[in-house]
């Protein structure tokens, strides 16, 4: 196959398919079925036209009929005058209308024929139009049936993957709700524990140690002052109550009170751990 063959080849193939593809059967159908009519009317024409031609003939026919009537009776009548040569004219002509006549007849006879042939021509293609409607309605509610399941199972398939495009956007949107839940339940920890002071402060880590320093200082003084305080509350109820009180209480006292000053030590202690 030669280069121009094979790029006519193609060019046929393509134009083929463009052609496969923008056909719609339904309409292919009913232009068919029109066309089939329009060669049943043509036929109907024909006929008619056959029918008016053989209707003309058989009204020359007879025309001639009565011709050669006439002639007959010229002749009797010139027989009877004794005009033999009259007679004999009116006989020839008499001949010759009977020998149009008989040329007539076959004319008809022929016309007759081809008049039966195409009505039965007629009739064949009038019962196939008939088939052929009956068909293309059932090829066309077929073909509109499939269309229409068609139409659905690509819906249902445009369905199906828009379920997934939903399904994937409702994990993404989960995940990051779940982020955002996580990222507000780890700022709400670094506020109560502090860091966002810690963050936003200006003071640096030594700074921060200094009054972490000082702060310890502090309360330490002020544990002292505290001791202090309470030793001399014990010194002088002790002192008052020497004399009413034998050395077995005051040594009762004395363990009482030291549980309490360390039960509110191990209260403090508690406090500045946490």
């Amino acid at each position: 196959m030669g280069i121009l063959s094979r790029a006519s080849y193609v060019i046929r193939s393509k134009l083929n398919s463009v052609l496969n593809r923008a056909e719609d059967p339904t309409e292919t159908l009913d232009y068919s079925y029109e066309q089939m009519r329009d060669q049943l009317q043509q036929v109907k024409r024909g006929i008619a036209d056959l029918t008016t031609q053989k209707k003309r003939l058989e009204m020359q026919k007879r025309r001639l009929e009565d011709n050669v009537e006439k002639h007959n009776q010229q002749a009797r009548t010139a027989v009877q005058q004794d005009r033999e040569d009259l007679a004999r004219r009116a006989l020839e002509k008499k001949k010759t209308k009977m020998n149009q006549i008989e040329d007539l007849e076959r004319q008809i006879s022929d016309l007759q024929g081809q008049q039966d042939r195409l009505v039965e021509q007629k009739d064949e293609l009038q019962r196939r139009i008939e088939e052929f409607r009956t068909k293309k309605e059932t090829m066309k509610a077929r073909h509109e049936a499939a269309k229409a399941s068609t139409t659905v199972s690509e819906a249902m398939t445009s369905t199906g993957e828009e379920f997934e495009d939903v399904g994937r956007a409702i994990e993404r949107a989960e995940e990051q709700t779940e982020d955002m839940e996580a990222r507000a339940a780890a700022l709400d920890e670094l506020h109560e524990s502090g860091a966002f002071e810690d963050v936003m402060s200006d003071k640096d880590t030594i700074d921060r140690e200094l009054e972490q320093l000082s702060t310890d200082s502090g309360v330490d003084a002020e544990l002292e002052t505290l001791k202090s305080e309470v030793g001399e509350g014990e010194s002088e109820p002790a002192a008052d109550a020497a004399s009413e009180v034998d050395e077995k209480e005051l040594a009762d006292l004395e363990s009482e009170d030291q549980e309490d000053v360390e039960a509110e030590l191990a209260e403090l202690q508690d406090d500045e751990g946490a």
